[in-house]
């Protein structure tokens, strides 16, 4: 299918498409501040739950468990229910879970907030770009699925700076800020604002085109598409996505990942758990969940490690905003590439640094000489190879490559894969501290990183322009 087939927009339809996709990624903000937050929460759980390392691993941790059942469920919800019905579930656990993740009194009541927010986080993560790609043109849905990354790194910073500065007022995370309260309490709090936010932002947005068409609800997809490009091309736009589903049942079904004709699971989605597992695998949300407790244990003051967080979280802005300007031009094989390039470097400069760091009597590490700097400029050069390519592009991939049969149920299980190997690193960092140190720890993420160039060169095939319709299994 060629660039005439798919709906014409005009500068109105275009605003629209980009409001309503600007809406949808609230929840990205959201993914990405309920992750941050907890940077710089370590310490006052520690202290408030008197955890030992395996505990604080945990309840850092247990978000990611409640991540793992929302991305999984959320995409089979929302072909049942619909993508902005179930975004508005997710604003609400996010809600909820704010709340009670700040006044939690135990470790358990503590992990059960986590994981509803987790809930929510998982299902925002995979039906924000899914949603986007369902209402873009193909001629710019690359650019508008990748906001969605700079919506995650601006929750992130914007955690980061709330975190920095809330520490800042009290005089340390543990510290009683307001009515009594500890800081890193109202760490979590502050999240409440945005979540609400988007709930009423939600109520805006139309329904995907594509579930409606899904659910022989034909008249009000064509009332979508014609708002979003006119009444002609939403014609045809309807037809096209009719066509594409009549080939198959209406009904998605978890079977409909098995190719009929070898009777094995589809090789795309192999490519889309690759993809998933390998964005966690090469470290990532080490940065993100444990950022101020690496640094502090190199010899950095909480002060300064929360502010090197913040510094890390404005370069990640950056890279993934010249993402957004390249991604629909150059495409997402190539910026993955690079990006596993650049990380596998990187990632490996800061080993060499930490195995040249030195251990104190307590057991301490100390970056002497040019080892601090060193680390401290490689890790931020990782993150931004990162949020340049994997963090936005991965996520983008895996709202689009997916047939429209399949998108649902393809999401699903790669948003699994993608939170449950989230968990894995999260919950073994503390661990791989305390037993093979940070040197050992980073050169695990340097292998993966190297993997994943392997990945992309064999596994990884181009959707720059591709419609939805034309996605092949």
């Amino acid at each position: 299918m060629n660039e005439q087939s798919e709906v014409a927009t005009d500068d109105g339809s275009t605003l629209y498409i980009i409001i309503i996709s600007c809406i949808a990624t609230i929840g990205g903000f959201l993914f990405g501040f309920d992750s941050g937050v907890i940077n710089g929460t370590v310490d006052g759980l520690r202290g408030a739950f008197d955890s030992d390392s395996v505990g604080t691993g945990f309840n850092v941790a247990s978000m990611l468990l409640g991540c793992a059942v929302g991305a999984y469920f959320a995409g089979r919800l929302a072909d049942r229910f619909g993508r902005r019905s179930i975004m508005r579930v997710a604003a609400i656990c996010f809600i909820v879970s704010a709340w009670g993740s700040g006044a939690a009194g135990a470790s358990l009541e503590f992990v059960i907030y986590r994981v509803l927010g987790g809930l929510a986080v998982g299902a925002a993560s995979v039906l924000a770009p899914a949603y986007i790609s369902e209402v873009a043109p193909a001629r710019y849905r690359g650019s508008l699925a990748t906001v969605q990354q700079i919506a995650i790194i601006s929750g992130l910073f914007v955690a980061f700076i709330s975190n920095y500065l809330l520490a800042g007022f009290a005089g340390s995370s543990t510290e009683e800020f307001w009515l009594g309260f500890e800081a890193w309490r109202w760490m979590f709090w502050v999240e409440m604002l945005p979540a609400t936010i988007f709930l009423i932002a939600l109520l805006l947005i139309p329904e995907s085109p594509r579930y409606l068409v899904l659910h022989r609800e034909r008249d009000k997809a064509l009332e979508v598409l014609t708002r979003l490009g006119g009444a002609a091309a939403a014609a045809r736009k309807v037809d096209e996505i009719d066509a594409s589903l009549a080939a198959d049942h209406h009904n998605p079904r978890l079977k409909d990942l098995i190719d009929p004709r070898t009777n094995r699971i589809r090789r795309l989605v192999w490519v889309g758990i690759g993809l998933a597992t390998l964005q966690q695998l090469v470290g990532i949300n080490v940065v993100f969940y444990y950022g101020a407790v690496l640094w502090q244990s190199v010899g950095f003051t909480e002060s300064d490690a929360l502010l090197i967080n913040v510094i890390s979280g404005g370069l990640s802005i950056a890279a993934v905003t010249v993402t957004v300007l390249l991604i629909d031009k150059i495409g997402r094989k190539p910026i993955l590439l690079i990006g596993s390039i650049g990380m596998a470097v990187s990632l490996a400069t800061v080993v060499v640094a930490f195995i040249n760091a030195t251990t104190g009597s307590d057991g301490s590490l100390t970056l002497e000489g040019i080892f601090g700097p060193l680390a401290l400029v490689a890790a931020n050069v990782y993150v931004i190879f990162f949020n340049f390519s994997w963090g936005p592009v991965m996520w983008v991939m895996l709202g689009e490559m997916f047939p429209n049969q399949i998108r649902g149920t393809g999401l699903a299980v790669s948003g699994l894969a993608q939170w449950g190997s989230n968990f894995a690193i999260t919950m073994t960092f503390p661990i791989m501290l305390a037993s093979i140190g940070l040197a050992g720890a980073y050169g695990f993420y340097t292998l993966c990183a190297i993997l994943s160039i392997v990945f992309v060169i064999r596994m990884v095939h181009e959707t720059r322009g591709i419609e939805l319709e034309d996605m092949l299994g």
